[in-house]
């Protein structure tokens, strides 16, 4: 039954791929949903880009083994970025009419800057769908009783064809729907556990002391763990391509903005959901820890041992369906950098029609690089704080200088993110007390800084020099 019915919610996902295509016309009904997306859709599309396995199975393990300080990164630095995009960005890049992330940074400082972000911008995601295809293979694992590997691959093939076909239409329609099912699921999985556990105030009062700290020792590192668990994803995740996306789809610059922040309020309060129910169940069955040993299995192992089947289904239903929209938008969006800026401006055919055969192309190439990397590294809090890392070290500075500082250079934004990339991959390696991605942000500020100085003293003996001459 329960396996039947997953693969009835897997079907009907790719038939709205296969519905949606029909609106594709061009490459940004394809990347953009043709700018089109009201408040409702819009608010669903940005609520739902990280929220599934990283929330759902990744931050409530951390919240069961480290209490809330250790899901800072998620749900709060999550909900901070949504609240920081609305902020500060939604508005400005709205009002430039372009396909990516990249487009800005070659409109506002060059070609050379275009192409490095791109470089920087398309590996920094690998992480991120490997995340989503690692808790795909966890539940094709725990339900089909097959090895998380080939739930891996299986996951990946789906979403492949559905994003091939559908593109951002169908993504932003599931996301609504799907937004409504894994609400519904998880909140019946919560009362059905705190009914067994005696209530939430039980739950609570069973905790250990400290479990439910919000801020940190008043020490060094432990402040600066803090600081840097908020900025991980809080920052890094501002100047991402699936962000862009969601946010550029939407009818209008205001409805960008609201969209923002609605899914910010939807985040932080529905993102607390899961981590209780992770909680509760560890306490009403403390034995299936010792059974699976990894907490990331706790959720699925007891709504599978424990739950009813109507439990089961809209559980496990729900949260493939928000993997898979989440992994599909996630795979779109580098895809979408590699064919728009690294493969088209080489090309002869600059058509669009030719474009969006690149787009699906794109699609296929960078689900097999992450289907490899999720084999390789199963950690999906890991995974997540990986990918946000470098695009933090790299991409945020240029971006906020470019909107912010009228001053800020070709050389500042060059100097910025390789200076940034560079010294977080050298202490990646050598390690370091200090989290590596301060350091790096550290060294793309100054490399912005530095680069912007340098221009200006040149530009200021050029024209002294032609002074001199007349």
């Amino acid at each position: 039954m329960l396996l039947t019915s997953i693969i009835i919610y897997i079907a009907v996902t790719l038939l709205v791929g296969i519905f949606t295509s029909r609106f594709i016309q061009s490459s940004k009904d394809f990347v953009l949903a043709g700018r089109k997306l009201p408040l409702v859709l819009a608010s669903s599309a940005l609520f739902a880009t990280w929220f599934g396995s990283e929330t759902v199975l990744g931050a409530s393990s951390e919240f069961v083994e480290h209490g809330l300080l250790g899901v800072i990164e998620d749900p709060f630095g999550a909900a901070l970025c949504l609240l920081l995009v609305g902020l500060l960005i939604a508005r400005p890049l709205y009002k430039l009419n372009i396909l990516t992330f990249c487009d800005f940074y070659r409109d506002r400082y060059g070609k050379r800057t275009e192409i490095l972000s791109s470089l920087c911008m398309v590996p920094s995601y690998f992480g991120w769908i490997a995340a989503q295809l690692v808790a795909l293979g966890i539940i094709f694992h725990s339900v089909a009783g097959i090895s998380i590997a080939a739930g891996i691959i299986i996951g990946a093939i789906v979403v492949v064809i559905y994003t091939y076909v559908g593109g951002m239409w169908a993504i932003s329609i599931t996301d609504f729907i799907q937004s409504i099912i894994i609400i519904a699921g998880l909140v019946f999985l919560a009362l059905d556990l705190f009914d067994e556990a005696g209530g939430l105030t039980e739950v609570i009062a069973r905790t250990p002391e400290g479990f439910f700290q919000f801020f940190p020792e008043p020490d060094f590192d432990s402040s600066i763990e803090y600081f840097a668990a908020w900025i991980t994803i809080g920052l890094g995740s501002i100047a991402q391509q699936d962000i862009f996306q969601r946010v550029m789809a939407s009818k209008s610059a205001n409805v960008a903005v609201k969209a923002s922040y609605l899914a910010a309020f939807l985040y932080l309060s529905i993102g607390f959901i899961p981590l209780f129910i992770g909680l509760a169940a560890m306490q009403v069955y403390p034995e299936v820890i010792g059974e699976i040993g990894d907490t990331q299995l706790v959720i699925p192992t007891v709504v599978l041992q424990h739950a009813g089947i109507g439990i089961q289904v809209l559980f496990f239903g729900a949260l493939i369906s928000a993997i898979m929209s989440t992994t599909s938008g996630a795979i779109l969006a580098p895809a979408t950098i590699l064919a728009e800026n690294l493969i088209r401006p080489y090309i002869k055919d600059q058509s669009d029609h030719n474009l969006l055969r690149l787009l699906r192309i794109s699609v296929v190439l960078v689900a097999i690089a992450a289907t490899i990397m999720a084999n390789i590294q199963t950690n999906i809090y890991d995974l997540v704080a990986q990918s946000s890392a470098l695009s933090l070290v790299s991409l945020f500075v240029p971006l906020m200088a470019g909107l912010y500082w009228k001053r800020s250079t070709e050389l500042g934004a060059l100097l910025s993110i390789v200076g940034g990339m560079s010294v977080w991959i050298y202490f990646e390696i050598a390690g370091s007390e200090v989290p590596t991605l301060l350091s790096g942000l550290l060294a793309s500020i100054v490399g912005m800084i530095l680069g912007n100085v340098i221009m200006q003293k040149k530009k200021k003996r050029n024209l002294q020099n032609i002074y001199i001459d007349e």
